[in-house]
């Protein structure tokens, strides 16, 4: 038992202090704990907490969620719509389609967000950072909303990224050096990494033909790409530090093992300032990430932002949109400058080839419907007479990732 825990419940470390003292104090030991027995009864019966499961206000249960940072420079950047569930719901929020959503300059000029799929909204112009905006959402059902006056923020260049490899893993960190237009900093990272199965096979049954033959580029199932966005909420003032240089913040941490650098691994950082106002909503969204387990879990009257109905000023809507100049660097991490890495997954611990061949008449009754797949031929002198099985799970990539190359992707020199 750790110390902690014998502190907690008090009882442990009286008792040895009696137990020290000897039989002298026993009879004031037994006095002290009778006045005390009364007490069990009700710390029990405290222990026994029932779940709390409260009852929210259906209109607290669908509330609108903006969430977005325009970049004023070109880049393509989404802006978010979506509602807020029930607490115990399966997913946590609903993507908004069909509104109509547009960013207005102050000088009048408007810029229309596409829907590039559901409940996202693309926004990709280069405006003045100078002029102010404000971002109108018209929803299907008629409801109109509107953000705050926003001024766009440059945000300084990014100085140095890289990653650190420990006993624990790989550390990605990032460095940058704030100003007096730019204090603070939000963080956000995309991942993607080679994925593969635990076993490669160049064979496919094709039910065209009735037989087994070779993989094409189009049906291959051996290489595979994965792709994440970042999870967290990383936030940081660089006045905090000594010529507000931000040295190494820690983007993402992969532990040593982790499937993301099983052969080559990239992450896109991008950094954006943001304002005092913004500061609070996220800081406020983080403690309720880390204490509830979802942003969308809390009462959205606890949020806030600086979205706001224009119907009806009772509405609660959650969001906080920014704009301003994004910069981003991409940085790739490879098996070999991480080794060892001692990537397993247990879900893949049975795989096995068969050791039985199937054999040409049995291939349409064993491969047809896809769950057994040719994974190695048999071969007698220089033909292939069968092909020994393997589960589709333990070889095909796709099942877990996509197949295809990303645009961005850059193959190691």
């Amino acid at each position: 038992m750790s110390k902690n825990h014998r502190n907690r419940s008090g009882l442990s470390s009286s008792f040895l202090k009696f137990q020290k003292r000897g039989p002298l104090l026993s009879l004031s030991f037994n006095r002290k704990w009778k006045g005390l027995v009364w007490l069990f009864p009700i710390l029990f019966a405290l222990s026994c907490r029932l779940p709390y499961d409260p009852e929210i206000p259906s209109e607290e249960t669908s509330v609108l969620v903006v969430e977005g940072y325009l970049d004023t420079e070109g880049t393509k950047s989404e802006l978010k719509l979506s509602r807020t569930v029930s607490l115990g719901a399966s997913q946590t929020q609903n993507p908004v389609s069909g509104a109509i959503v547009e960013v207005v300059a102050a000088g009048g000029d408007r810029f229309g967000l596409i829907e590039q799929k559901a409940g996202t909204y693309v926004f990709e112009y280069n405006v003045q950072e100078a002029e102010t905006y404000q971002l109108e959402i018209q929803l299907p059902t008629g409801e109109r909303f509107e953000s705050k006056p926003i001024q766009p923020l440059v945000t300084p260049e990014i100085i140095d990224a890289g990653f650190i490899r420990d006993e624990e893993g790989v550390e990605i960190y990032i460095s940058t050096q704030g100003d007096e237009q730019a204090d603070d900093f939000l963080w956000t990272y995309e991942e993607t990494w080679i994925y593969r199965p635990r076993i490669r096979t160049s064979y496919i049954f094709d039910e065209q033909i009735g037989t087994v033959r070779t993989r094409t580029d189009e049906d291959q199932n051996a290489l595979c790409y994965k792709s994440v966005t970042s999870p967290d909420i990383l936030l940081e003032t660089s006045s905090r530090f000594q010529d507000q240089v931000v040295f190494q913040k820690t983007i993402s941490e992969i532990p040593k093992g982790d499937e993301r650098i099983m052969e080559r691994y990239s992450i896109l950082i991008s950094q954006k300032a943001i304002d005092q106002e913004a500061v609070q909503f996220w800081e406020i969204l983080k403690k309720n990430t880390e204490d509830v387990g979802s942003i969308f879990s809390p009462l959205p009257s606890l949020i806030g932002g600086n979205i706001y109905s224009l119907d009806d000023s009772k509405t609660a809507v959650i969001g906080q949109v920014s704009m301003g100049v994004v910069r981003q660097i991409r940085i790739y991490v490879n098996l070999e400058d991480v080794s060892p890495w001692g990537y397993v997954d247990p879900q893949f611990n049975d795989c096995v080839i068969g050791e039985e061949a199937v054999m040409r008449n049995d291939y349409a009754t064993i491969f047809g419907n896809g769950t057994i797949v040719p994974a190695r031929e048999l071969m007698v002198g220089t033909t292939i007479v069968g092909y020994y099985p393997a589960d589709r799970k333990c070889v095909d990539c796709t099942l877990y990732a996509t197949r295809g190359l990303p645009d961005f992707w850059e193959e190691k020199d």
